[in-house]
C-alpha cells in the first residue's frame, strides 16, 4: 500500500513542480511521476536534516522542500530529455 501512496503523491510533488518551472517541459507523465517521487524522498530526507519534518498542523517546509527538489530536477531533465527526442 506505501508503494501506492508513493506513486500518489509523486503524481501531486511531481505535477506541481511543472507548474512552478517556466516554459513548457514535454516530458512524459511516467517521468514527471518518477521525479516527483525522487523530489519528495529528498524532500523529506532534507527536512529531517533541517529538524522540520514533522511540526504542529501542515508541514508546509517539508512540502515546498519537496516540490522544489522536484523541480530543479524536472528543470535539469527536461533538455535532456527534449534533446533525445530530437
Amino acid at each position: 500500500m506505501s508503494f501506492l501512496w508513493a506513486i500518489i503523491a509523486g503524481l501531486i510533488v511531481g505535477l506541481l513542480a511543472k507548474l512552478v518551472v517556466p516554459g513548457r517541459q514535454p516530458i512524459p507523465l511516467w517521468l514527471t511521476v518518477l521525479l516527483g517521487i525522487v523530489g519528495a524522498v529528498g524532500g523529506n530526507a532534507l527536512a529531517s536534516a533541517f529538524g522540520v519534518r514533522d511540526t504542529g498542523g501542515i508541514d508546509w517546509i517539508r512540502h515546498v522542500l519537496q516540490i522544489g527538489i522536484a523541480a530543479v530536477l524536472i528543470a535539469l531533465v527536461t533538455p535532456m530529455w527534449a534533446r533525445r527526442r530530437a
